[in-house]
């Protein structure tokens, strides 16, 4: 399925930044007292997570949004994107029925915001290989030692290059230092902090945060239910 770019070509994304910001103060002001816990354990938050100026693959029409808060270092994050998003994508996403966006989430630090960084910037030069790079990204974390020091800038190039081979490495590096990729990764943060995040993955369906985001049954449930 094809990915949603933020802007058109040659498009300012300043201006779907600003709206996405506009969007999720509004939201804000509505989703403070409606949290309410299912008997599941899934959380009733009022309110989906805007994905304004996120990456969004699947149809635009679709009536389910499905949303990964994710951070680059984390092994289950990893995890997840091996063992319950092929068959989610392959049930919903390809399917129509659902869109998938990911909002990123800095837990590790200088790390998760070199991560972060990189994929928004991937996004704004590359949008149609944005997908490959973040899967390739979450590849690149080691099994063994997902706490060294292994997201660098020049494991962001590596990456980078094996999905565009005629890569910019100086264009890819310069934004990734703007102004705009900054304000992006902060606009994550601010969404990060709106729907209550503190683990990750964490999995909105909606406005539903799911208890367990490794229990595709129960995922399953969740956008069943959301479909009716």
């Amino acid at each position: 399925m094809s990915s949603k770019k933020r802007t058109k070509p040659g498009g300012s994304r300043y201006f779907v930044l600003y709206t996405a910001v506009i969007i999720v103060v509004v939201v804000a002001l509505f989703v403070i007292n409606q949290q309410s816990k299912s008997g599941d354990g899934n959380e009733s938050i009022g309110s989906a997570p805007s994905t304004v100026a996120q990456p969004v693959m699947g149809d635009a029409a679709a009536k389910v949004s499905i949303v990964e808060f994710g951070d680059y270092k984390c092994p289950t994050c990893k995890a997840w994107g091996e063992i319950i998003w092929p068959q989610l994508k392959a049930d919903y996403v390809d399917t129509g029925k659902a869109t998938f966006s990911y909002i990123n989430v800095l837990f590790h630090g200088e790390e998760s915001k070199l991560g972060a960084l990189a994929s928004e910037s991937m996004l704004k030069l590359h949008p149609d290989q944005f997908w490959d790079f973040h899967k390739k990204l979450f590849d690149a974390q080691p099994g063994a030692d997902h706490d060294s020091l292994w997201l660098t800038e020049e494991k962001v190039m590596e990456t980078a290059k094996a999905v565009v081979p005629d890569l910019d490495e100086e264009a890819l590096k310069a934004t990734m230092a703007t102004e705009e990729a900054a304000q992006l990764v902060a606009l994550d943060e601010i969404l990060v902090k709106q729907f209550g995040v503190q683990a990750t993955p964490t999995i909105m369906v909606n406005d539903v945060k799911l208890s367990n985001p490794l229990d595709y049954e129960a995922i399953k449930a969740v956008i069943e239910q959301q479909l009716k």
